[in-house]
């Protein structure tokens, strides 16, 4: 099973991170930092992704628009990308109408080992890509401003590069064990293997 889809438009523009306290020397108030307001027309484009949940390992590709064309050609990479040993490749997708072409159903035709996998409208949780993209954001957006859509793309190809080595496989709806679990009177304790 793979997760595709495409996250955007991202535009150049500042990505806010964490916010910040101005300390004030008197300790009597502290103000919030402030950030100028960056409407970022420098440049935009989309980034494809490709996510397999079993392993975590992840794809990405950036395109300047959203385009039929450049869905087939983000699938030739997939394909490439995805192991050719693999006899089947079930790919969950939303029902934008780019999937959906008749060139990407001529493309599904002449790749039978992929099946595509439509989610109901207006049920994107059920496409572990999209927990994904937020991790993705954070890695490479987030308290950063770029000036070109080519800073964009570098940065997301350095965090998926940072991802891939080290990802960890995804499951829906269970929480790592790594954090710490809510019970009810008790408190926090870790969570149970």
């Amino acid at each position: 099973m793979i997760c595709l889809d495409e996250m955007g438009p991202e535009s150049a523009k500042s990505h806010p991170g964490r916010r910040l306290l101005r300390c004030d020397p008197t300790a009597a108030r502290r103000l919030r930092a402030t950030q100028e307001l960056d409407y970022g027309r420098r440049g935009k484009g989309y980034v494809f992704g490709a996510f397999i949940p079993a392993t975590g390992q992840a794809l990405t590709q950036p395109y300047p628009g959203r385009t039929t064309a450049a869905w087939v050609d983000f699938l030739e990479a997939v394909d490439a990308w995805v192991d050719p040993a693999a006899s089947a490749v079930y790919a969950v997708l939303d029902n934008l109408s780019t999937h959906r072409a008749p060139d990407v159903l001529l493309w599904a035709l002449n790749h039978p080992r992929w099946e595509f996998v439509f989610q109901p409208t207006y049920a994107a949780y059920l496409n572990l890509i999209e927990p994904w993209w937020k991790i993705l954001r954070s890695l490479a957006l987030k308290g950063r401003r770029f000036e070109t859509w080519e800073a964009i793309c570098d940065a997301i190809a350095a965090a998926t590069d940072y991802w891939n080595t080290h990802c960890h496989p995804f499951f829906w709806g269970q929480r790592s064990r790594s954090k710490a679990t809510r019970q009810p009177g008790i408190g926090y304790l870790p969570a149970t293997p």
